[in-house]
């Protein structure tokens, strides 16, 4: 699951053990698991955060963007709100593909009525706030947070990147942005032997990438289950930072 600051999963995810059973069923089996979870959950997603969680959820249990490409025609022939709502959600973190498949079916379930959940007009378009980056002087590790908000709701995407196994991720956090930046700033002024910078969002972008493509290296369990569960969000958030 996602961490969130909170200390409380998104109301619609879906936890990360649902690999195992879906891993053992026919693939219609799962995505009818899938769309009976998005309609028992849906009244209480509250946000797009919320949603964006969920779908990004929802793709690491299912295997990824490429496995979860049949999953869009089958939310379409569902034809429900909730249905709608699982669309809108993987067109804002999914690969480019899946995301332009499922806003595109999601597009015509809209057009023949079905209703809209009510953060659907902003999913996939936070705000880009302040970005930073922390590390230890010796550049063995590093963690590139970046901010976004949804109105007045702040939150943020961290990523610890680990220079010693190639620049790659290590772990992912997101949650709420109250007092990230400040508590990091402080850790630097408490600790000599900390680098903390602010970044423009283009050099958070390019941190990232690199960290992207060089692949992930969690070392422990609840490591890999932020990572397999960021990684939709991430790699959406990436997208749509401004390059240079």
């Amino acid at each position: 699951m996602i961490q969130q600051s909170s200390g409380e999963p998104g109301p619609f995810a879906i936890d990360l053990d649902a690999e195992a059973i879906f891993g053992a069923c026919a693939p219609a089996d799962a995505f009818a698991a899938v769309l009976m979870e998005a309609r028992v959950v849906l009244a209480d997603i509250a946000s797009p955060l919320h949603a964006e969680l969920g779908g990004s959820d929802i793709l690491a249990a299912l295997g990824g963007s490429d496995a979860a490409a049949e999953l869009v025609p089958a939310a379409e022939a569902a034809g429900t709100a909730a249905a709608l709502a699982l669309l809108r959600a993987l067109g804002a973190v999914g690969s480019p593909g899946l995301g332009s498949a499922a806003a595109a079916a999601a597009g015509r379930l809209a057009g023949r009525g079905v209703t809209e959940p009510g953060w659907a007009a902003n999913v996939g378009s936070p705000v880009i706030g302040e970005c930073w980056y922390y590390g230890d002087q010796r550049g063995a590790q590093q963690a590139v947070t970046t901010s976004f908000a949804y109105g007045q709701a702040g939150h943020v995407v961290s990523v610890l990147i680990d220079h010693r196994r190639g620049g790659r991720i290590k772990d992912v956090w997101v949650g709420e942005a109250e007092n990230v930046l400040a508590r990091a700033r402080a850790m630097s002024r408490l600790d000599p032997k900390i680098v903390f910078e602010m970044i423009s969002p283009g050099s958070a972008r390019a941190r990232l990438e690199r960290a992207v493509i060089a692949g992930e290296c969690p070392q422990q369990p609840e490591e890999a289950a932020n990572v397999a569960s960021a990684r939709a969000i991430l790699r959406a958030r990436v997208a749509h930072l401004p390059r240079h």
